[in-house]
């Protein structure tokens, strides 16, 4: 059915070992070929930079030879760190072969190659720490940082004393040379400190107990294979499917912030919905315009997932969880499917239309009390009145956002970025969302249309299984205003409404932990048990 998530696996890697004998052996015949006077200048390296050079040097060897994460895996855009990798790797064998035809003096020893700067030392720096971006090994990263610190910076002070080098450079050279050093810098830490933080969640969050699941893959529903992402201490546990928004905005990448804290009483279960991410990636081919990407085909599709998901846990019923545009699928669902449905929940419940005009009069009457300029914003509205289609509420949110930020406000992109389950067609998928918006919503017409044209109230208001919904009280995108007139209509054997202060839309995402608690105790409420 799936795949188990594989971040940071101590293992042997034989690419490493490939790595370490394209290191040594050349470094091996080189001590019956040293420069002449070499042992001088080593009497004056610096002791600093001599001790991190061999903690470095131990660092690398032990860090690329104990952790499977470098060894070839099915090809994808990642691969082309393994392949710069071994293209680093492969000038440094081409530097040695050089200097071993060389007259093998100082000089020759402490010379660039292709355009490298002191490539003995450079070249397989480099060579490591693209090995660790392919692995996403932060271990690997880290003793590379430290042996390229010691070991370049050794280097670099021999370079000079043999040559004079620095002395004869301009200043505009030594200047253009910091500024490119600075930049790389920026890029490599920054690279660093996300795969790092990548690690850490990976670690902190992964599912140990032989009866959990942590378990990524694509399963055929109703003929498409759909990506899906199933984490859980316990697979006897109750099953929760969270449904994301949008349309067209998969956000399961994310949900491994709030579900660290549910996995221990519940297994969740997120996919990627027809017609976006990886799904869309993954069915492209046969399916390039999206023709299949209805809100009719949602519900089969999660039809599909919920009998899958039953069978696979042995569950007669899972806990649907919707947020924004997912609440539409999930309480369509619920309504009709009871007898599939233990509770449902919606996340920024989705209620009548109008959310943006409420939103934009309360910005209006706040823009007004400030004695704001509202030209634009008013311009915006008549504008949106005239054709209400997502290009022009789009452009409307943009006056009106600045007078709704929530109290509290994180970067929920940030928790994407450094999720252990970010994947290259995520990435691609966000990029296609910023890029043309009217190529965006063309793509996904169907979907767009159809959230423009019905509201939930279309499904009936009377549903069998329990019900809640958890709002961010600073939430505008759907106001608790729209949500609370929604559970005032309902009825349901249970109901519950609960405020989350001070957040806004992206709860879940900007504060999982308190998302996730709200949510279980909830869940305790509403079915009348402790999970």
């Amino acid at each position: 059915m799936g795949e188990n998530v594989v971040m940071i696996h101590f293992g042997f890697s034989y690419v490493g070992f490939i790595f370490l004998l394209m290191l040594y052996v050349p470094n091996i015949i080189w001590t019956k070929h040293k420069p002449e006077n070499y042992e001088s200048y080593v009497k004056n390296e610096n002791k600093i930079l001599c001790l991190l050079e061999r903690i470095g040097e131990v660092l690398v060897c032990v860090s690329v030879l104990i952790f499977e994460d470098f060894n070839l895996r099915k090809p994808n855009a990642w691969t082309i760190w393994l392949v710069l990798a071994v293209v680093a790797m492969l000038l440094y064998e081409g530097y040695w072969i050089r200097y071993f035809h060389s007259e093998q003096k100082m000089t020759d020893f402490y010379s660039s190659f292709a355009g490298v700067p002191v490539a003995g030392a450079s070249l397989p720096v480099i060579a490591f720490f693209l090995l660790g971006i392919y692995g996403s090994n932060i271990f690997l990263l880290l003793a590379t940082i430290i042996l390229g610190i010691g070991h370049i910076g050794i280097h670099l002070k021999h370079r000079n004393e043999v040559t004079g080098t620095d002395r004869k450079k301009g200043i505009v050279v030594r200047v253009l040379q910091i500024i490119l050093a600075v930049a790389l810098g920026v890029i490599f830490g920054a690279m660093t400190l996300v795969i790092g933080i990548r690690n850490v969640h990976a670690i902190k969050g992964s599912v140990h107990s032989a009866d959990g699941i942590e378990e990524e893959g694509y399963l055929d529903l109703c003929g498409q294979e759909q990506y899906y992402l199933m984490r859980g201490e316990d697979r006897n546990n109750p099953v929760i499917i969270w449904i994301h928004g949008g349309p067209a905005s998969p956000d399961t990448m994310e949900t491994y912030a709030f579900s660290n804290y549910l996995k221990a009483d519940y297994t969740v279960v997120a996919w990627n919905q027809r017609g976006c991410g990886r799904t869309y990636y993954r069915n492209k081919d046969v399916d390039p315009d999206n023709e299949t990407a209805t809100f009719v085909q949602a519900q089969a599709d999660l039809d599909a997932l919920v009998d899958a998901v039953c069978e696979r846990f042995h569950q007669e019923k899972v806990i649907l969880v919707g947020h924004s545009y997912g609440t539409m699928v999930g309480s369509k669902y619920a309504i009709d499917h009871p007898d599939k449905v233990a509770a449902y929940i919606g996340v920024g419940q989705m209620g009548a239309g109008g959310s943006d005009i409420y939103a934009y009069e309360d910005a209006l009457s706040l823009a007004m009390e400030r004695g704001d300029d509202t030209e634009a914003m008013v311009a915006a509205f008549e504008k949106y009145q005239e054709e209400q289609n997502l290009e022009n509420m789009l452009a409307l949110r943009s006056y009106v956002s600045p007078y709704h930020t929530p109290d509290k406000e994180s970067n929920y992109i940030w928790t994407a970025l450094t999720s252990p389950f970010l994947g290259v067609d995520d990435v691609r998928w966000f990029g296609k969302q910023l890029g043309s918006l009217s190529d965006f919503i063309s793509l996904n017409k169907q979907l767009f249309d159809y959230i423009s044209e019905e509201d939930v109230y279309a499904y009936g208001t009377e549903f069998q299984v329990p019900v809640g919904f958890i709002s961010g009280s600073c939430d505008w995108v759907t106001p608790v205003k729209y949500t609370e007139d929604y559970y005032n209509a309902i009825t349901a054997p249970r109901k519950e409404m609960q405020l989350i202060e001070g957040w806004g839309h992206t709860v879940p995402q900007e504060n999982p932990e308190e998302f996730a608690d709200t949510l279980k105790k909830m869940l305790e409420d509403l079915m009348g048990e402790t999970n």
